[in-house]
């Protein structure tokens, strides 16, 4: 298979953007499929790629979903990404193996908040793309407002490749700038392309963005700048000068179209060949384990020693699904693979190309290509070689988890089910935590949002039929010291025979960030080295937990200056418990203070509803920090505590008529009022009575 033909791409976007609309067409022109499903079940079957029930039902798309398609004799392996900021996750395990992506926009909306989280991922892992904008058969369609927001908001070289044929219900067909050529989607699905001289009104802009679109390319090839002054320029000089542009991300190439109506996908499919990269085309870095983890540039190459990088799992009925982007080498039915990670050597039993939730088998696959392994044990994000190296990938960005739900089971059978839903869903989304908090007994499961941690609710009931209770979300306070302590504590223990001794001294601090630090600065060997680990676990023990109200601690600093020994009776143990016991004897004196998670949230909403969104936002004391007023629509960024925010979607809907759109993210710790601190106190209290 020619590796050259090969394309590994993404679709990502705001939600509802129309992503998943335009796969389900990508797989109809493709072949794929022979009816085109459409979102939210309406026609009793919902879309290819949305093939868990829950987004069917609910029209979204919760886990990616990775397919194959053949456009034009090249292999494309397509990653529907979901474009909701609680299943982040998924978007950014799915980046990091494509090779190139389409950013969806919707020639309505343009550029939204989530759009911008999309945004900032292609950046982060380097991803070429391309631009799609969709919708253009909706009421306020406007592509060239929306390319406009491309360069103005997310800084992008955004040009316009075609432009449309009409609007809104008048939106008939496009007009191709570099072939200057009409292309109106005929048939009952628009299968039938054609291909036509453009209609005299619109020559004259015809030229007039041809021209731009060309001035805008010619910038990054001297050789199409020159042909261009002398009107010289063919076909085939600008394609290429756009596809290097592309891949070194110095442009973005726009499309328009709408997926819903047909129209301008399989141009869309064109350019993904022309534009975006082949595996070879792509620089992937991974680190040699004997070697210092020094870089190694990786190769696209069959023939070399195989690295793999597992960046999804799923379980089966049958057993853990594992996919995987083969960066080098080749793996074949049978072979031996190694986990970089736990060192263990693993046979490859079944080997399959995915679509959706359907596997289809196959024998062997080579480098840039992206397969699934079956029934094979690991973890996300683990790397496999072939033996003869050691060579690992990067580890992804991992953001933390921001919000807790209590779960509360029956009887032990729920128990079991409960474990066993839980350490499934905790392997497969590192962003979803779960832990049994031990004062209260309960089991706790942490997530990025109310809908990611409903979603999950709901498939253990579904999936492992369990009659769980979920109680209102906790929220991770933390505790810090707002003032410096010195302290000079010694731990005595005699009790006949070896006793225990320790004595350590020096200043408990607020370290100025999130971060605990310890340090010591014991000269003269005061406290022998071999006893400063047990005063290190000490400390990081001590914060665990603060005395206040039980909270973990962050940002304090503790520093030794001095301290003593006994030849005898000192140990790291004694040290330890003498470092726990100063902090706790400290502890008050350093005037701790809780402090709340305070969250970033974006809203975007229809203009006449701004003065309402501003007083939700000022009556869960919020923030305004910035608002962006953009025709029609207006973004407000603000700061809000995460406390405030549960049920803050029912709120905004309610008062905007269901049109308001927002996405949330963990900015900070900011201290506690006063006021809401001391009522935490006195909960405190009343649970220990």
């Amino acid at each position: 298979m020619d590796i050259q033909k090969f394309r590994n791409i993404g679709i990502s976007a705001h939600i509802d953007s129309g992503k998943t609309t335009l796969t389900e067409r990508i797989l109809y022109y493709c072949n794929k499929i022979h009816r085109i499903g459409e979102v939210r079940g309406k026609d009793g079957v919902g879309a290819t790629m949305d093939s868990m029930e829950l987004e069917k039902e609910r029209g979204i798309t919760i886990a990616s979903a990775a397919t194959n398609v053949k456009w034009k004799e090249h292999n494309l392996n397509i990653i529907d990404t979901p474009g909701h900021v609680d299943f982040t996750i998924e978007v950014e395990n799915a980046l990091r193996v494509l090779d190139g992506a389409i950013l969806v926009l919707c020639a309505v909306s343009g550029v939204q908040s989530q759009s911008i989280t999309v945004d900032r991922q292609l950046k982060r892992y380097k991803v070429p793309h391309i631009a799609f904008i969709n919708k253009l058969d909706r009421t306020g369609s406007d592509p060239e407002k929306v390319k406009d927001q491309l360069c103005e908001k997310l800084d992008h070289n955004a040009i316009l490749m075609q432009i449309p044929i009409g609007l809104e219900e008048n939106f008939e067909g496009i007009i191709d700038l570099i072939s200057r050529k009409a292309r109106y989607f005929v048939g009952p699905k628009g299968e039938q392309i054609e291909e036509t001289e453009i209609p005299a009104e619109y020559l004259e802009k015809t030229e007039e963005m041809r021209e731009e679109m060309l001035d805008a390319v010619s910038m990054f090839d001297d050789e199409l700048a020159e042909a261009f002054l002398e009107g010289k320029e063919t076909e085939e000089m600008i394609i290429e000068a756009i596809r290097q542009a592309t891949i070194a991300m110095q442009i973005t190439p726009v499309f328009v179209g709408s997926a819903f109506k047909n129209k301008g996908v399989q141009s869309l499919l064109d350019a993904v060949i022309r534009y975006l990269p082949n595996p070879t085309e792509i620089e992937n870095i991974a680190h040699d384990k004997d070697d210092n983890m020094r870089d190694i540039k990786l190769k696209s190459d069959p023939d070399l020693p195989t690295v793999a990088l597992a960046f999804k799992l799923e379980n089966q009925q049958y057993g853990q699904l594992t996919y995987l982007r083969i960066y080098q080498g080749t793996i074949s039915k049978g072979a031996d693979l190694i986990n970089v990670r736990t060192n263990k050597k693993i046979k490859v039993g079944r080997l399959a190309k995915m679509h959706a939730n359907n596997m289809e088998d196959i024998t062997t696959a080579t480098a840039g290509d992206i397969v699934a392994l079956f029934g094979v044990d690991c973890a996300l994000g683990d790397t496999f070689n072939s033996g003869d190296i050691n060579y690992t990938m990067r580890e992804s960005f991992v953001p933390k988890p921001i919000i807790s739900l209590a779960l509360n089971v029956k009887d032990s059978k729920d128990q079991e089910k409960l474990a066993k839903a839980l350490s499934r869903f905790i392997k497969e989304d590192p962003t979803f935590k779960s832990h049994v908090d031990e004062e209260t007994g309960e089991t706790i499961v942490l997530g990025m949002g109310e809908l990611h941690l409903n979603v999950y609710i709901e498939r253990m009931r579904r999936e492992y039929d369990v009659n769980l209770e979920v109680c209102e979300p906790r929220v991770s306070y933390r505790e810090t010291l707002t003032k410096a302590v010195e302290f000079d504590y010694i731990h005595k223990k005699q009790s006949g025979g070896r006793g225990q001794f320790a004595r350590i001294k020096g200043v408990l601090t607020h370290s100025g960030k999130d971060d605990n630090i310890f340090k010591d600065k014991i000269r003269g060997g005061n406290i022998p080295s071999q006893f400063l680990p047990g005063c290190e676990k000490g400390f990081l023990s001590a914060i665990v937990k603060g005395h206040l109200a039980g909270f973990p601690v962050v940002g304090v600093k503790m520093v030794l200056d001095d301290g003593d020994f006994h030849a005898v009776d000192s140990s790291q143990l004694a040290f330890e418990i003498a470092t726990r016991a100063a902090f706790k004897e400290n502890y008050h004196k350093a005037k701790p203070i809780i402090l709340e998670p305070v969250m970033k949230v974006s809203i975007e909403t229809p203009s006449e509803f701004r003065g309402n969104i501003m007083a939700i936002i000022n009556q869960n004391r919020g923030l305004v920090l910035d608002t962006v007023i953009d025709n029609h629509f207006t973004r407000i960024d603000s700061e809000m505590p995460l406390s405030e925010t549960f049920g803050l979607a029912t709120q905004f809907r309610s008062v905007t008529q269901g049109k308001a759109d927002f996405t949330m993210e963990f900015n900070e710790y900011k201290p506690l009022p006063k006021s809401v601190e001391e009522e935490i106190l006195k909960e405190k209290r009343t649970q220990k009575k």
